[in-house]
């Protein structure tokens, strides 16, 4: 466990390719789809907590602190950070989504090791970033504020105005499968239970 460090689940979105359900809440091997992404983060960091736009008392119960946006209608995963920074008890804060199931035990550690003196490092996969995939000094919180305040949404344009590092995460790009269409899920509920597809 990294005592610096606290995390957020995204699952803020609108689930538009889920067919508008919750995802976060969607069954997965015969739990929500977080209680996964929870169970894999929480023995890393100080402090976790959810963000949730809808079904608030849902999350909850999975027994975490659970923040809204701060801007309404659905803004993006850069109001959800916000919402994580403004909470964060630690230092630093890591970022990752809800439907993304296959948490490595290194995630933190790998973010971390990547860090340095930046103001961020960003999970990339060899190919490409994966920036829902994060970990953030809390002092990066005045200047996402602004970005937003000023109708800025894109997250690699606020990216691009920090000092950020990669974190390699080619060996472990399982990570990143994350859950959009009922196959998707049927698929990964199969892999989870340990069952041939």
């Amino acid at each position: 466990m990294d005592s610096r460090v606290s995390a957020v689940v995204l699952a803020g979105g609108r689930a538009r390719r889920m067919g508008g359900e919750d995802k976060g809440l969607v069954a997965l091997a015969g739990q929500p789809m977080i209680a996964h992404v929870l169970a894999a983060i929480t023995p890393q960091v100080h402090a976790v907590a959810i963000n949730a736009n809808r079904n608030a008392a849902a999350y909850r119960r999975l027994g975490h602190t659970v923040l809204a946006d701060p801007l309404a209608d659905f803004q993006g995963p850069l109001a959800g950070m916000a919402a994580g920074l403004d909470w964060c008890p630690t230092p630093l804060l890591a970022t990752l989504p809800c439907d993304g199931p296959l948490i490595p035990a290194d995630y933190i550690a790998r973010l971390a090791d990547s860090l340095g003196d930046g103001d961020m490092a960003v999970a990339h996969d060899g190919d490409r970033l994966q920036p829902v995939h994060v970990l953030l000094r809390r002092e990066c919180l005045p200047s996402l504020r602004d970005f937003l305040a000023g109708g800025g949404r894109k997250i690699d344009r606020w990216y691009a105005s920090c000092d950020m590092r990669r974190a390699d995460f080619s060996d472990a790009r399982a990570c990143f499968e994350n859950i959009n269409t009922p196959e998707q899920q049927a698929a990964m509920s199969t892999r989870l239970q340990g069952q041939p597809e």
